[in-house]
């Protein structure tokens, strides 16, 4: 549906007054749509179907297929092995003769709140299965399917102090999971550590077992065997694992792409050479965030940046809202399907702390649903069709639903987990289990229930209403595996830092961002207490729905508006090259730079000469900015900060002025006073005490425009108007808040524009200002440091010389709040203008507040928390947030 951005406020007005309450709480996917609200009572009611529907399936398998692998639903049987055909892998991957499906679902009892069950199947395990066995599965599917069941079993019996703690438990889950890790580990005897695909769990690796394996299969191994290590004691797991990981990460590309198939004895990228978010890699980035997570293994953290961002820049589509197969060397595009798999993708975005793109992301798989009622496993994007349309039950579009409801707590996630469960109960239903099924077309039905359906499917949609479970509040840093099994590291397993490492490595504080609900209307509304809409009210939503196909409901024609407006998608790269000039010219590259121009330093690099060094930038995941990630040819790593100490940035490149200036000063000195209207307001007004009549803030100027702080012409009127003289009056437009649109009819009288930061760039809030008469532009910052703003030489002789009549200057978080405080005042008491001039050089250089607090401390003070705030490096609009500027 397409809603306005902006409603006038009387009609906004009308319109609450004319909703009835039921919407405005209501759990409907769409907007005034009527639709049942998501009360407490209803998410248990729902809550507890999907229990009874696990229990369906599990009672059923362990009532006609335990001790076996899997239960055959159709035949009401079980199943195991096919002994018969060895190379039937679908089967004999997963199925290893040692009751996959109990082992699986074994820690569901523990989010089902179920101990009784628990202690049951502990009981079940320890007596039936056993690693002695002459098959073949998988090193991959038996690891996180079986081995991460024992592992977060064990924990949960071991562990004191909580329900689930079986007082005659002796570890032996833990000594079954060494057991299988003894003999996983003759897999990983390559000569690269990448382990074979598949061994017998008897006899090791079979003579002319293949050489080729897929990157998540070698790669997402990390999480179970180092949890292994970590609690036996034995090295050898983790190592092993840890040697893998790296050895896929150590042979990307150069533009920081891992392929999806890999020879294990020479490493090379097998043919198609293609790098995805889906099958085959997958869970390889999954694991490099988990184990960071888990075990606070900076290392795994640089992975998960640096793949993060070339995954956002090259396999993202050029829209933003899905992701494409592409050559791991060019990033071109080869392939244009999506498979179901790559459906978890959202939830690790999640994870992650991009909230914004996992919605988006989210939003295809959703229309793939309900076209389907279910998700095909393979759909093509360009030819809107599915190529392969069977669902065995998938856990992964599920996961990252429960993912996006925990982050956003938006109610359309338990419109969608209630469609989720409905159509499983529908179509998977039968009277021994759950089916998977073959054809949504037709619902032809597979004799199988995968054991993911239990311990993922069906145990992540369960959670989804589940509000109280312990999980939810639980602080620590556990994580689910690739399968759904949780798993935690209790502080005696932690490896220590280093002293070495710690000296290197400095911590930082990776808080993921809050969600943001969208605000629905900005019409001079306080933003806390206008209109917030939810998923559906986005303006992309029609933009999904199209971007797969899907025919337009009757309730979507329903609540269609011609007044409303269509969001035409564009994103940003996450990453950026640059090679550095001092004055802003193209220089070659200098591919060795020496001692004379770059360092080590103890914490990081320092940087004598910028010319000619390439700089790796990319964005970061709180949204608070960029970072460097690659100076020259080192890699800047998480912690580290680059120093530069270039004399050439100490005043920052520029056209020489008229007076033959070369160099700008980066920053100024501002003057704000209340002109007012009425002294005695000052006194008499209500609430006027604690008005600030007059501050000093510390501004960073442009490279680009108007140089504030040059001195004007020595006769004639100053070319530059902003802050001479006795100063310029300070205005602000609500309806323009960002500067990034035309000031219709407004014409001003040298005044000077405030707006915030967003959606465009500084040259252009500029330009905007100069057109409407404003002699400049003062922008309140979201940073605590200095951003200077530059533009490209090209933009700045595009525009012309009028830039040169106007300034932009912008102010650090603490100063901009501050302004804003008193803006707010002057209007809300009717005091009169606010003033801006700028002080000489020889003026004042720290602010100083004429109001002061209780405790004597000024406004300022209080903003700034009493530190210095250390300017950093600005390179064409991004606030790269781990330099520093020290000249």
């Amino acid at each position: 549906m397409k809603w306005p951005a902006l409603w006038p406020t009387g009609l906004l007005a009308l319109l609450i007054a004319g909703l009835d309450s039921h919407w405005l709480s209501s759990g409907s996917g769409h907007a005034f749509v009527e639709g049942a609200q998501w009360t407490s009572g209803r998410k248990i009611a729902v809550r507890e179907q999907v229990r009874a529907l696990w229990h369906h399936g599990f009672d059923n398998y362990m009532r006609y297929a335990f001790p076996l692998d899997e239960l055959a639903p159709l035949s009401c049987m079980g199943r195991g092995p096919n002994w018969h055909n060895p190379t039937d892998i679908a089967s004999n991957d997963v199925a290893g003769n040692f009751s996959v499906t109990l082992v699986d679902a074994l820690d569901t009892f523990v989010v089902l709140n179920d101990p009784p069950g628990f202690e049951n199947a502990v009981r079940n395990i320890i007596r039936w299965v056993s690693f002695d066995v002459n098959t073949k599965p998988q090193v991959f599917e038996t690891t996180i399917r079986v081995l991460g069941g024992l592992l977060s079993g064990h924990i949960y019996a071991n562990r004191t102090g909580q329900p689930y703690h079986l007082p005659w438990y002796k570890g032996e889950l833990l000594d079954m999971a060494y057991d299988l890790g003894v003999r996983l580990l003759p897999a990983f005897s390559t000569p690269t550590g990448l382990p074979y695909a598949r061994i017998n769990l008897r006899h090791g690796v079979p003579k002319g077992e293949s050489t080729d394996t897929c990157t998540a299969g070698a790669g997402s191994l990390i999480l179970e065997f180092g949890t292994l290590s970590r609690l036996t004691g034995d090295d050898r797991f983790e190592k092993a694992a840890y040697k893998a990981f790296f050895a896929l990460w150590n042979r990307r590309s150069d533009i920081g792409l891992v392929g999806n198939t890999v020879n294990i004895f020479n490493g090379n990228w097998l043919h198609p050479e293609v790098n995805g978010i889906g099958a085959g890699i997958d869970s390889f980035y999954e694991y490099a965030l988990k184990w960071y997570i888990m075990s606070g293994e900076v290392e795994f953290l640089d992975v998960w940046q640096d793949s993060y961002a070339s995954v956002m820049r090259y396999a993202r589509s050029p829209d933003g809202y899905w992701y494409r197969s592409v050559n791991v060397y060019t990033g071109d595009a080869q392939y244009s399907t999506v498979d179901s798999l790559s459906a978890f993708w959202p939830g690790l975005q999640v994870l992650g702390g991009d909230i914004e793109n996992a919605i988006k992301s989210h939003l295809v798989y959703w229309n793939l649903w309900r076209g389907f009622a279910g998700l095909p496993e393979v759909w093509d994007m360009n030819f809107r069709t599915a190529t392969s349309l069977q669902y065995p039950l998938r856990p992964e579009f599920v996961e990252s639903t429960w993912y996006l409801y925990r982050a956003t707590r938006d109610p359309f996630y338990l419109d969608v987990g209630v469609r989720i469960l409905q159509d499983i109960s529908r179509r998977a239903k039968v009277d021994c289990g759950l089916v998977g099924v073959e054809d949504l077309r037709n619902n032809a039905q597979s004799d199988r229930m995968e054991s993911f359906v239990l311990s993922e499917t069906l145990k992540y949609l369960y959670l989804l209403f589940d509000e109280s479970n312990p999980l939810h509040t639980d602080e620590s840093q556990w994580v689910f595996t690739t399968e759904g099994h949780i798993l935690s590291l209790e502080p005696s397993h932690m490896k220590p830092i280093s002293a070495a490492r710690r000296k290197l490595r400095r911590v930082e504080n990776l808080q993921c961002p809050a969600y943001q609900a969208l605000l629905l209307a900005y019409d001079g509304w306080d933003a806390e207490t206008g209109l917030s809409g939810g998923i559906q009210d986005r303006a992309d939503i029609d933009y999904v729905r199209e971007l797969v196909g899907r025919a337009v409901s009757e309730a979507e024609q329903k609540n269609w508006t011609p007044d409303g407006w269509c969001l035409v998608p564009k994103h940003q790269p996450y990453m950026y090259d640059f090679v550095l000039s001092a004055d802003g010219r193209n220089v070659p590259e200098d591919l060795h730079p020496p001692p004379e121009k770059m360092v080590t330093v103890a914490d990081g690099f320092l940087v004598h000469n910028v010319t000619g060094i390439r700089v790796h930038i990319v964005s970061r995941l709180d949204g608070k900015g960029y970072d460097i990630t690659k100076l020259g040819p080192h890699a800047v790593k998480t912690g580290q900060k680059i120093y530069f100490d270039d004399p050439s940035l100490v005043l920052g490149p520029a056209p020489k002025d008229k007076q033959g200036n070369g160099k700008r000063i980066p920053e100024v000195n501002l003057r704000l006073y209340l002109d007012y209207v009425d002294p005695l307001l000052q006194l008499q007004g209500p609430g006027t005490q604690d008005v600030i009549t007059e501050t000093m803030v510390v501004a960073a100027t442009a490279f680009f425009g108007g140089d504030p702080t040059a001195s004007p012409p020595p006769s004639g009127e100053p070319t530059l108007r902003f802050g001479r003289g006795e100063g310029v009056r300070i205005v602000s437009f609500p309806n323009n808040p960002l500067g990034c649109a035309p000031y219709d009819d407004v014409l001003l009288d040298n005044e000077a524009i405030v707006v915030r930061r967003g959606d465009c760039t500084f040259i252009e809030k500029l330009i905007f200002a100069q057109r409407a008469g404003a002699s400049g532009v003062v922008v309140l910052g979201d940073e605590d440091h200095h951003i200077n703003p530059s533009a490209d030489r090209a933009e700045v002789l595009a525009v012309g010389k009028q830039l040169d009549e106007v300034a932009i200057v912008v102010l650090r978080r603490g100063d901009a709040e501050l302004v804003a405080q008193m803006l707010d005042s002057a209007e809300r008491h009717g005091l009169g203008a606010v003033r801006l001039v700028v002080e000489p050089l020889g003026g004042p250089s720290e602010p100083h507040n004429e109001s002061k607090s209780e405790d004597g401390r000024s406004q300022q003070e209080k903003a700034d928390g009493g530190k210095d705030v250390t300017r950093v490096l600005y390179l064409n609009n991004h606030p790269l947030l781990n330099t520093r500027l020290i000249v």
